[in-house]
């Protein structure tokens, strides 16, 4: 792998970040792609890009993912030997308001990736599938084998889209793809959109925190460093064709710490680590979420030998105590 160069798309966000960090570490060279928008607070992004730049190895290319002509000039010049997509427009609830973002990101910018993974040799595309794929599903826990017919929100009817182009460009053009549905993560330089950033804010200043359903949720918290660890295992591993029916090299894998967190308990983890009480704000459910996420992920574990190593309680310390060097507080 060390003497590969690899595309990271959405290298300013949380998990390209990380999986940037780790392919450098690994002496791969690195070209990170981010449009780096405002759908949240950019100059995390800039943090993060800073970090990124300081490294010998890493090159940057400000680009939107729907731009089909720079998106075609970018792989005509690296001729990426593997592509970990990951930039997107993120956000269940902010895709009922903005949907647009999701058709340029998430569709045309998808379809962009893939035409230069196809036309430029690329030999392995790992791209960001999510767990909102199972949508409506009550059978737990969520299976790769489960139907993902029913999306109950705008982006996960994207993500579940990128799923079936993916597989058609596998069959048409011999393309390896691997898709990863991720579970909930969080942890240092995450998300300020994401529940556990924006419970730590509100803790700290003493605002309400909004639990949805009345605090009555379980979610699949996966911790970052367990995400970048499966990446990196998967990165070089192409799918094979598999199955009869199939005829396509492409794998679809739960990408999740496969241990489901009562919301209350996240909170009062936050609570005891923060040394402060949180105000709750009980509200009803809201359109396009569910109550209750759990990873299956036999199917990574037995692929890649992949074990989620942290749990909530040592995840959120790593997490506050980056929140609070960060914000120097």
């Amino acid at each position: 792998m060390s003497d590969q160069t690899i595309l990271v798309t959405g290298a300013a966000g949380f998990i390209g970040f990380h999986v940037a960090r780790r392919l450098l570490a690994k002496g791969c060279t690195v070209v990170g792609l981010d449009n780096l928008n405002d759908y949240y607070d950019p100059a995390l992004k800039t943090s993060r890009l800073d970090i990124l730049r300081g490294e010998r190895r890493f090159s940057f290319e400000r680009t939107d993912l729907a731009d089909r002509a720079a998106m075609a000039r970018l792989f005509a010049k690296h001729r990426f030997a593997r592509v970990v997509h990951l930039a997107a427009q993120a956000g269940v609830r902010y895709s009922i308001d903005h949907p647009h973002a999701y058709v340029d990101a998430n569709l045309e910018g998808f379809v962009n990736v893939l035409e230069g993974c196809r036309h430029h040799g690329c030999g392995h595309l790992v791209y960001a599938s999510s767990s909102s794929v199972y949508g409506a599903n009550t059978k737990l826990p969520f299976s790769v084998d489960d139907k993902t017919d029913h999306p109950i929100s705008l982006y996960a009817a994207t993500k579940k889209a990128n799923e079936l182009i993916a597989h058609s460009y596998s069959h048409l053009y011999r393309l390896p793809v691997t898709g990863l549905r991720f579970f909930t993560i969080y942890g240092p330089w995450g998300r300020p959109d994401m529940a556990i950033f924006m419970f730590t804010r509100a803790i700290l200043e003493g605002t309400p925190i909004k639990l949805f359903n009345h605090g009555k949720m379980r979610r699949d918290f996966t911790y970052i460093d367990d995400v970048t660890s499966a990446v990196m295992r998967l990165v070089d591993l192409a799918p094979r064709d598999h199955g009869p029916a199939a005829g396509a090299p492409a794998r679809v894998y739960n990408v999740g710490n496969n241990h489901p967190e009562d919301l209350t308990h996240v909170v009062a983890v936050l609570e005891r680590e923060l040394g402060r009480a949180a105000v709750k704000e009980m509200l009803p459910m809201q359109p396009g979420d569910v109550t209750e996420t759990f990873a299956d992920v036999a199917e990574l574990m037995r692929d890649t030998g992949f074990r989620p190593q942290t749990s909530i309680e040592d995840g959120l310390r790593e997490f506050v105590a980056w929140y609070r060097d960060h914000y120097r507080i």
